[in-house]
């Protein structure tokens, strides 16, 4: 018997080909050769000297389960560079874990069984990180399996970490360089926040995921600030109630001031004969006091946006729209109200001296105000508004914060000091409605934002923060982004271009534990002011006179030196508490997982950008967006060259996969059913990879095996079956592509298509393509070829006539390269036994020049 092949070193190697596989054992078999053979190795060593293609291999969290998102970018991690490598690149494939971040932060507290910060300060920092350090690597060899399994090659043994000393040494000389260049800064603004976690959230970690912002319903309140004082007399407008609407009611002890649009026309309209809401506040409760609210309610008249009048009518005291639009007494232009002073709700902070709140609760205008929706005047609190920060700020308006770090509100409020601030609200609405300032209470459903992490909804919050001034190189990113080629090639000037046209600087500092630390050191007394940046192991040694071995907290934080410039010798250096963003950390994966520029500088500046990387399009606004805003702001040049940004995997019944509602098939159960080649046709076969989502069923899954495995095996059954039997001891065929029958002659002409078509695709990236040329030859061959050119195998070789097993033996040594990086393991198996060689993964890409010119009826 000829076929199949001896193979060395191969135990196995099958006896005989079987004409109907269990593809997952094929596969198993396949993989054991590989570990003992150390094919992956091989692959990688036999291009030493060759030129390098680059790609960045981002970490996953290492204290999770891996699932389909990365199992579909896993295969596109490994099958374009298997294609590289047997175009004669040489392809290092190092695996990396992301290891900071409150993910290993939760997952250490689940652990623990705690729930609050607080709780993680009583037990000690070390302590905590210790079990934090522990629990990140907890899933290593799950992952390991998970993705050897998948016939994906990587270096897990040259792996990489960011809690590594040499990787965070790399990403604290990032920030220092970052400082340096006066591209760092420490600022007080309004962030996202997430009162749970008790940190703030970078503005992309918002737009990441698309259940970041969920429907939520909200209270919304209309409340009443009558205006008061001279300008308010000069504009006939004393006592005219101002309309304000927040769908946050627990910002209103914070108000501040009211903000009007310039241009907007706003109407004064007197109580309908219904008469409002308002009601004389009882003397239990906290006030305002410089007018008398109570005034009679035929009396009262209110201020609201002119074009928003009917939206109110039945509020004010009118049974129709026209009615209350017809009651307008007199109007007046936004810009006339800036100034106009108003009585405020309560008197938490009405102690100017202690608040610094002697220019509060005024009129103020402000571009952003629309009629959109609301009153058109709105309500300022700005330690809880982005905008509202900056329009007050302007006014010499100072942020007061009414919550702690962990949301609660503190004692300045008494009335709801301890409360959550989702709680708080309730309490509130009943205090206005009391006093008679509430106008109107109902339920609003919006889209609101949650912590991608924990779940919750989110509130702004001013906090101290450091910032990377992404505004000052924004232009160059948007610059830089035009020499990136992107699959799909939309998002270049889609999704990731509008994102970076716009973006904001970047809130890279988080209050909490594990993860890099901010490199700097201040002084602990603000009358001797200083600060110090660090940025290696040798610059921390001088100062400090010890070289630190881990750089996380608190070892870290136990580096202090006397202040240089305090001459009285009494303060000291320490550093700030906070740690970096995970996501400075992944940004800054290119340099900082060789020890840049501490060592391999000269190797990572000849191959920086990378030639390919590729995530899902959530990271757009994630991992793309850091690894590009670093590499421009630090070099000057993009930080890859080629992305594919893919779509995302949703379950069986089109939603989001989930454990809870079982939507998708278990992915070891795919494995033991069809094998992992059938599910990475399944996904590098779809349009996913070119940014569609693909619904992942059983059946697509398995009409990949009788698309294309069954077919390329069948094939290489009926060649070995007679093959075997052609001659006593069997035919051994061997590569030619001379036959001048027409049969011969078209099948090699397809195939020579075939090679030209998939060197084409996978160059440029696009697997759907590929598969697709490799699908229709492989019914070609099958259906057509095969087919009719079974009486020609039939009669074997007694006449003399090899051309038939010579031109499939050539077809299919061919094809099963061309189909090596899409089906690695199957492909394997068939070219093993087919020729007797090592591997397949350690030839040459075939070239289309070596089979017969394409003729006109093999079109």
């Amino acid at each position: 018997m000829t076929y199949p092949r001896p193979v060395p070193d191969d135990p196995s190697a099958p006896d005989q080909v079987a004409a109907s596989p269990r593809f997952p054992d094929v596969e198993k078999g396949i993989l054991a050769f590989w570990k003992r053979d150390d094919t992956f190795r091989a692959s990688v060593e036999q291009r030493e000297g060759c030129d390098e293609w680059v790609f960045y291999d981002g970490p996953p969290f290492a204290n999770g389960l891996p699932h389909y998102g990365h199992l579909l970018t896993g295969y596109a991690k490994d099958a374009f560079p298997r294609f590289q490598t047997m175009r004669g690149k040489q392809v290092h494939r190092r695996f990396g874990w992301d290891t900071h971040g409150l993910p290993a932060e939760l997952e250490a507290m689940r652990q623990l069984g705690i729930t609050e910060k607080s709780e993680i300060e009583e037990m000690g920092v070390e302590e905590f990180n210790a079990v934090a350090r522990r629990s990140v690597l907890e899933y290593t060899g799950e992952w390991e399996d998970y993705v050897t399994r998948s016939a994906r090659w990587v270096d897990f043994e040259d792996d990489y970490k960011t809690l590594d000393v040499d990787f965070m040494e790399s990403v604290i000389w990032a920030f220092k360089q970052l400082h340096d260049k006066g591209l760092a800064y420490e600022g007080f603004r309004v962030l996202p926040y997430c009162w749970h976690d008790q940190t703030p959230l970078s503005n992309h970690e918002l737009r990441m995921d698309d259940d970041v912002y969920r429907m939520r319903q909200d209270q919304s309140v209309t409340v009443t600030f009558p205006l008061v004082g001279a300008k308010a007399e000069s504009l006939g407008l004393t006592a005219v109630r101002a309309l304000a609407w927040t769908t946050t009611p627990w910002t209103l002890p914070t108000n501040m001031a009211l903000a009007v649009g310039p241009d907007i026309v706003y109407a004064v309209v007197p109580a309908g004969p219904a008469g409002t809401p308002d009601a004389e506040a009882p003397d239990s409760l906290p006030r305002a006091s410089s007018v008398q609210l109570a005034a009679e309610v035929l009396g009262s008249e209110y201020l609201i946006a002119q074009d928003l009048v009917g939206n109110y009518a039945k509020d004010l005291g009118y049974a129709s729209a026209d009615e209350a639009r017809a009651a307008v007494s007199r109007t007046v232009l936004g810009r006339q109200l800036e100034g106009v002073a108003y009585d405020r709700l309560w008197d938490f902070y009405a102690d100017s001296e202690r608040f610094g709140t002697e220019n509060a609760w005024q009129v103020l205008v402000a571009d952003y105000v629309t009629t959109t929706d609301g009153t058109g005047i709105v309500h300022q609190a700005p330690a809880y508004g982005e905008e509202d920060q900056q329009v007050c700020a302007a006014a010499g308006i100072p942020v007061i914060l009414s919550l702690d770090e962990g949301g609660r509100f503190v004692d300045t409020v008494p009335e709801v000091a301890g409360e959550l601030w989702s709680d708080a609200g309730r309490t509130l609405t009943r205090m206005l409605k009391a006093q008679g300032r509430l106008i109107r209470q109902a339920s609003y459903e919006h889209s609101y934002p949650h912590c991608w992490r924990c779940k919750n909804p989110l509130i702004y919050k001013a906090v101290s923060s450091w910032f990377v001034r992404v505004t000052d190189f924004r232009d160059d990113m948007v610059r830089l982004n035009q020499d990136i080629a992107w699959t799909p090639e939309n998002v270049k000037d889609g999704q990731f271009g509008k994102w970076i046209g716009n973006a904001r600087d970047w809130s890279i500092s988080r209050n909490r534990f594990w993860g890099s630390p901010i490199p700097v050191w201040k002084s602990d007394d603000p009358a001797y002011p200083r600060i110090d940046v660090y940025g290696s192991l040798d610059e921390l040694e001088a100062d400090f006179g010890v070289r630190p071995t881990d750089l996380h907290r608190p070892f870290i934080d136990e580096l202090t030196r006397p202040n240089p410039d305090d001459p009285t010798g009494k303060s000291t250096m320490r550093r700030i508490e906070d740690v970096l963003d995970v996501w400075f950390d992944s940004g800054s994966m290119p340099f900082a997982q060789v020890h840049y520029p501490f060592e391999n500088r000269e190797w990572f500046d000849e191959h920086s950008p990378a030639d390919f990387i590729v995530e899902y399009i959530g990271q757009t606004r994630g991992w793309f967006y850091t690894l590009h805003a670093l590499s421009t702001a630090l070099f000057g040049r993009p930080a890859f060259s080629s992305v594919v940004s893919h779509g995302i995997v949703l379950g069986n019944d089109g939603q989001k996969m989930s454990k809870s509602l079982r939507n998708y098939p278990d992915v070891n159960e795919v494995f033991d059913r069809d094998g992992s080649d059938a599910m990475r046709w399944f996904l590098l076969a779809s349009p996913v990879l070119r940014g569609g989502n693909l619904v992942v069923t059983e059946e697509g899954i398995r009409e990949g095996v009788r698309q294309v495995l069954l077919p390329l095996w069948s094939t290489w059954y009926f060649f070995s079956l007679y093959a075997n039997s052609a001659q006593p001891g069997g035919y051994e065929a061997h590569r030619d592509t001379t036959s001048d029958d027409v049969l011969d002659r078209y099948i090699l002409a397809r195939t020579r298509r075939l090679v030209t078509e998939v060197t084409q695709h996978m160059t440029a990236l696009d697997s759907t393509l590929a598969a697709a040329s490799l699908r229709d030859f492989a019914d070609v061959l099958t259906n057509w070829y095969v087919r009719r050119s079974r009486d020609r195998f039939w009669a074997g070789t007694e006449a003399g006539d090899t051309r038939a097993f010579d031109t499939l033996h050539t077809v299919l040594e061919t094809v099963t390269r061309v189909a090596a990086p899409l089906l690695p393991l199957v492909s394997e198996r068939i070219w093993k036994d087919l020729t007797g060689g090592r591997s397949v993964h350690l030839e040459d890409w075939p070239e289309p020049t070596t089979c017969p010119r394409t003729t006109a009826s093999s079109r």
